[in-house]
């Protein structure tokens, strides 16, 4: 049967082109999202008969995802926070289960909707209200590849540096060209291809680094760190746990439903939160303590200009070789989700690509930034810390706005929509919901710039501080708790208002 949008498209209908973007529709029988084939599909729904995921893909996924040695940096950051062993483990364990927790119950968005993320997200702020929220998420996500394909630069450079002798630059370019380029591969073939390398990278990559802890914990003496007398609860416990929040899931819950959305519909839902939760929360809890031990040892690891040697030069000589390709490895698989999130970005803000196609765009950013830093930077630490409180703001807003429309319409749990027949209105901006009119959703818009607004004022970061950002909030990093839940409480009573004025 022919639907509604297949005859705008196919009669050349320009608004609904650009917002499903050019390779939205495919024939459902062709092989269009198979390992080793670059994935047709861009945004538009995944019909039933192509989704034969499971709640473990999701769980390889996300496992791989946390791997990165970002973690150990992460670590090293909470203990600059003056905390104890206790302390770091409450605000490290609380901060990535909330974190993680989020982007498993966003996947119950995509496993039931069948659209990537930020198109469930018009659901909400409408088609071309959803510009905003997207343009946020994208950046966020090109700005996370960024930095990922930075660290995994540097650790290549390392790894190539014992094998060869060669200049900074050369070492540099051959490294950039390894990293970038698989990671930049891997994202082009798709999601299904994604699941594979994903879940082989959990295999063998988990194996490294439990290894390389091993030896780390090992050399470490934990009577130092626990015996250490404890930090402030409100200025060093909270700081850190939000900065684990916004560093950890926080950062992926916009791409939450981009791989849950090949799910079988016969998973349990609460198997998938599970799996999402255990797969992203595990390797971040195990590494950022980690990454506190090194912290305490050496806090430089936090501020140094490379990350990666800085770890490098705790561990002895004859491992150098396999924490190397770990590093390597781990942020690859990192990274290749953060380009294929990206390129569905794009196409939601109404890049008339194929979704292929639109990650070159994201791969060009990402080499620009990493060429930047590698080769004319000074500072790791700082834009790092800056860029996830900033973007971390946004993203909280809309965390908590589209977790209040879960709660308020239930189509995360139950259907997709406010009312079920209304899927169009994702791909249609002429199609009118409840909260959507003409394409934009004035509820879910309001919230979100009130939300960012607000937590903005009480932001501290090392490029930018918000003129609230004083006393007990100057280094609370409260605003990414306060962003997610003004949004939130924001958006539900001005939804109360539109359901009111519909229902009168």
């Amino acid at each position: 049967m022919t639907t509604k949008l297949e005859n705008n498209i196919d009669s050349g209908n320009a608004g609904n082109v650009c917002a499903n973007g050019k390779d939205t529709i495919s024939n459902a029988n062709d092989p269009s999202n198979q390992p080793w084939r670059i994935e047709s599909n861009g945004i538009r729904q995944v019909p039933e008969e192509a989704c034969s995921g499971s709640a473990w893909d999701l769980f390889w996924v996300w496992f791989a995802a946390s791997i990165g040695i970002l973690g150990l940096v992460l670590g090293a950051i909470v203990i600059g926070f003056g905390l104890n062993f206790w302390q770091s483990l409450i605000a490290v364990a609380g901060g990535t289960v909330v974190s993680y927790g989020l982007v498993g119950i966003l996947s119950l968005a995509g496993w039931k909707g069948r659209v990537p993320m930020m198109t469930i997200s018009r659901a909400i702020f409408g088609i071309y209200g959803n510009f905003i929220p997207t343009l946020v998420s994208w950046v966020s996500l090109v700005g996370w590849e960024t930095i990922v394909v930075i660290t995994g630069t540097l650790a290549m450079m390392a790894l190539l540096g014992m094998a060869m002798h060669a200049g900074t630059i050369t070492l540099g370019l051959v490294s950039l060209v390894v990293v970038a380029g698989l990671s930049i591969a891997f994202s082009i073939l798709g999601q299904a291809t994604l699941v594979v390398v994903q879940k082989w990278g959990s295999y063998l990559l988990g194996i490294m680094t439990v290894a390389i802890l091993a030896e780390i914990l090992t050399k470490t003496s934990f009577h130092t760190i626990i015996d250490q007398r404890g930090g402030s609860w409100l200025d060093g416990v909270l700081p850190a746990f939000s900065i684990i929040v916004a560093g950890t899931g926080l950062s992926w819950a916009n791409a939450a439903g981009d791989y849950s959305r090949y799910t079988s519909s016969s998973t349990r839902g609460r198997n998938i939160f599970w799996g999402v939760l255990t797969g992203g929360s595990i390797p971040t809890i195990v590494l950022i303590m980690t990454g506190v031990l090194l912290g305490a040892k050496d806090p430089h690891i936090a501020t140094a200009t490379n990350p990666v040697a800085a770890i490098q030069h705790v561990l002895p000589s004859w491992m150098y070789v396999p924490y190397l390709i770990t590093a390597v490895g781990g942020l690859i698989v990192e990274a290749d989700l953060s380009l294929y999130s990206s390129g569905l970005n794009l196409l939601n803000m109404f890049i008339p690509l194929k979704r292929y196609k639109s990650i070159f765009i994201d791969a060009c950013i990402m080499l620009g930034g990493t060429i930047y830093v590698v080769f004319f930077s000074s500072s790791f630490f700082q834009p790092f810390e800056s860029f996830i409180l900033l973007l971390g703001v946004g993203l909280a807003a809309w965390g908590g706005i589209f977790v209040a429309g879960q709660l308020r319409f239930g189509y995360a749990l139950e259907r997709t929509l406010p009312s079920g027949d209304n899927r169009d209105s994702l791909f249609d901006p002429r199609h009118s919901t409840l909260l959507v009119k003409k394409g934009i959703g004035w509820p879910g818009g309001i919230a979100w710039i009130i939300s960012t607004a607000i937590g903005l004022l009480f932001t501290t970061s090392p490029f930018f501080s918000g003129p609230l950002a004083k006393g007990i909030f100057a280094n609370s990093s409260l605003e990414i708790l306060i962003s997610f839940a003004i949004g939130g409480i924001v958006f539900y009573v001005l939804s109360l208002f539109t359901s009111n004025s519909h229902d009168g």
